[in-house]
């Protein structure tokens, strides 16, 4: 879609609806040639919070700007990057300290305002008229997929499945220490053609409180997604970040139960697996100035929790037991776990078991711990409740905008081919009037 502003020039942004991992193609016309302006996005988030990013521009000598061609010269981010107007977003000023974009409802569209401002702008983007705008919407769900609420056998969690008959390869989604339920991976997931289910755990109203984590409820969600009709029984995998890493490990490693055919591994370790009084042991330790302290900012910083990585094989999971593909996930500024020494011990211990060959590990530089789905903005601190204790902080979670931002984009397209190739996926087959 394009529009045009009262001086007539055109802004066209494609497409205006479709998936948030697909690219977007910004490009302004019929400006002046060697023109200063400003591309602009906003964002006004679920939580009532406004996200802008903004790039700055000189028009080429026909009077275009192309967003995904030519380079910004200051404001968010900087050089040619097509879709920093996503990637770099950022609270407005006068913005809460410690907020994180994160779409909660996935049956409605993250929409984006895209304009065109004269010069060369850093602020009042509210005070002045643009000379013109675009509205595009950012769908986690593709047109088809179902949602369905789960609460079943004691299991609690949202099962995405693609359109179409199926049966379809599935995934087991988990997040990490925050709990709640997550959905929005899964349902991306799903509009890749994979039947989905994130699963809550680590939540006081149901029966695996946070001192009783037990292999059964994650053994039942695994089963859950087994015996669903749409999907492909034999051909089920688990992805897991931060704490989710411990679950997956735990789970291919330990149950006779679930048989994980391929496990992704997003800024985990394999350190307290869930059969340790895993919170217990980590309250410990958040008493030790050495392994947990607040940096200049007053953010706390979990990093050296786990170093040294024990050499006490019961405080490990043994991964030497895996014998499914495993893919981790890492970024090498990730300021919230030792995920880097961790996935080192995790290849050296199945190098010894010789299962080595079934590991792939991924460590991007620059990229922190909150690894997301392709153009999510990076946060490198925000708000959280220690799931242990219940104190709210800042955490620190690393990561730098632009590598973060090349990290995740990088990691999706390798994991959705990891889980392709693994799983056994054939394209998903939509109507030809399900379209974003």
């Amino acid at each position: 879609m394009s529009t045009r502003g009262t001086t007539s020039v055109l802004l066209s942004v494609q497409p205006t609806r479709g998936l948030v991992d697909e690219k977007l193609r910004v490009v302004v016309a019929n400006l002046p040639p060697a023109c200063p302006v400003t591309l602009h996005c906003l964002h006004h988030s679920e939580d009532q919070n406004c996200w802008e990013a903004f790039g700055h521009y000189l028009s080429d000598n026909s009077g275009a700007v192309d967003v995904s061609e030519d380079e910004s010269f200051g404001g968010t981010y900087t050089g040619k990057e097509g879709m920093g107007l996503l990637w770099s977003m950022r609270p407005v000023p006068g913005s809460r300290r410690g907020l994180r974009l994160r779409k909660m409802r996935v049956d409605t569209p993250m929409t984006v305002l895209i304009s065109v401002f004269r010069g060369h702008l850093t602020e009042g983007f509210r005070e002045g008229p643009p000379v013109a705008s675009v509205v595009a919407e950012r769908w986690y769900m593709a047109p088809g997929v179902k949602r369905v609420d789960v609460q079943q056998r004691g299991v609690i969690g949202t099962f995405f499945i693609p359109p179409g008959p199926g049966p379809f390869p599935g995934v087991l989604d988990m997040w990490g220490g925050g709990g709640g339920l997550v959905e929005y991976r899964a349902a991306l997931l799903a509009s890749h053609g994979f039947a989905a289910m994130t699963l809550q755990f680590l939540d006081n109203r149901i029966g695996n409180r946070l001192s009783d984590l037990r292999m059964g409820y994650f053994e039942t969600a695994f089963q859950i997604i087994q015996e669903h009709p749409q999907v492909i029984s034999d051909s089920v995998g688990i992805l897991g970040l931060s704490f989710g890493t411990s679950v997956t490990l735990s789970v291919a490693t330990c149950s006779e139960v679930a048989r994980p055919s391929c496990c992704v591994c997003i800024s985990g370790s394999h350190t307290y697996p869930i059969s340790t009084p895993v919170f217990e042991l980590l309250k410990e330790k958040s008493s030790d100035a050495t392994k947990v302290w607040l940096d200049e900012e007053n953010n706390l910083v979990w990093r050296n929790m786990i170093l040294p990585i024990t050499t006490d094989p019961a405080m490990k999971v043994d991964v030497g037991r895996i014998k499914c593909p495993l893919l981790l996930v890492n970024g090498d500024d990730d300021q919230n776990w030792a995920t880097v020494e961790s996935a080192e011990d995790i290849a050296n211990m199945m190098s010894v078991a010789g299962n080595r060959h079934l590991l792939t590990t991924l460590t991007y530089p620059g990229a922190g711990h909150l690894i997301e789905p392709p153009f999510t903005p990076h946060t490198r601190a925000s708000n959280y409740i220690v799931m242990h204790s219940q104190e709210k902080v800042v955490m620190l979670w690393g990561g730098e905008p632009k590598a973060h931002a090349a990290a995740q984009e990088d990691s999706w397209r390798r994991i959705l081919t990891f889980l392709k190739e693994n799983l056994y996926i054939q394209p998903p087959t939509l109507a030809p009037e399900a379209k974003l």
